[in-house]
């Protein structure tokens, strides 16, 4: 009997170590951003192509004040109510103390720079797809934008999603920097499936997600229920979308419709973004979307 409960707790503590190392938060190479330089002017180019504003200034904020990033927003989800918070550089409340290499960290890996996991509804899964020398340049601008002395406010989980280690597993399932349309791929295709992808992480509403959060890549871009509970993302793959390139880089710019509609909701903050970038940004997009597989 004595030997069986040694065997017991020895295996309960091989399990609880294993865990321990699957779970632990990952980290770039401390060298990683040696002698990289960010650009502001870039930057800014970075930071509406990423979105940055559409979750993290006020709701309903116009003008000027959507480069107040106090956060505040609240996303509902069926793990929680995730509640971005203030990426001002503000020193105290903001990311005014991080460097470029935390704001690597925290997009590529979803890690603080306190070593703690951060919440997929931050969307590290595609940003782990962005170059680190973009992410130079976005800290580079957000260095330059008003700093907004307001705490961030506390997300809304209960157990057991409120244990943070536990999203190392999450991490371990879902966390994939491959490129999900491999190619090839024209350059422009290239460059529109970077934007897509990785910077303005629109798999992350358009694609369906299983029972754990985790996107099905089998049907990118294929649609899903709001996680809020009302509505459905749409398909946007060529299974469904049958507007022409040019009908969709004018939807980017204008939020048009061809059949006269107009982007509501979360959408017409991705337009407002879009709208900011260069023409030829919104044609690779529409490029890369004619290319994706189509899925019913």
């Amino acid at each position: 009997m004595r030997r069986l409960l040694w065997s017991l707790l020895a295996l309960a503590l091989a399990g609880l170590a294993g865990f321990w190392l699957v779970t632990r938060p990952q980290d770039l190479a401390a060298d990683a951003m040696e002698g990289m330089t960010g650009d502001a002017s870039r930057g800014e180019q970075v930071f509406w192509a990423a979105g940055c504003a559409s979750c993290h200034a006020a709701e309903g904020a116009k003008g000027d004040d959507r480069l107040r990033l106090g956060g505040g927003r609240r996303f509902p989800t069926p793990f929680g109510t995730f509640v971005a918070p203030n990426i001002s550089p503000d020193p105290v409340h903001g990311i005014g103390a991080w460097s470029a290499r935390d704001l690597a960290r925290a997009m590529t890996l979803g890690v603080s720079p306190d070593g703690r996991h951060y919440y997929p509804v931050f969307p590290y899964t595609s940003y782990a797809r962005a170059t680190l020398q973009d992410i130079a340049d976005l800290r580079a601008f957000l260095a330059t934008l008003p700093p907004v002395a307001a705490p961030s406010p506390p997300h809304e989980t209960g157990f057991p999603f409120s244990i943070r280690r536990t999203l190392g597993v999450w991490k371990a399932l879902y966390l994939d920097p491959s490129w999900v349309v491999a190619g090839p791929l024209s350059p422009d295709e290239t460059r529109g499936r970077y934007l897509v992808e990785a910077l303005g992480h629109c798999g992350e509403c358009h694609t369906p997600r299983d029972a754990l959060g985790g996107p099905d890549r089998a049907r990118w871009l294929a649609g899903g229920p709001v996680p809020a509970g009302q509505g459905r993302f749409p398909n946007i793959t060529p299974a469904r979308l049958k507007w022409t390139g040019a009908e969709i880089a004018d939807y980017l710019e204008t939020g048009f419709t061809p059949d006269f509609d107009s982007a509501g909701g979360h959408m017409a903050l991705v337009v407002e973004n879009f709208a900011r970038l260069p023409a030829a940004d919104r044609a690779a997009v529409a490029s890369y979307l004619k290319k994706v597989p189509p899925v019913e």
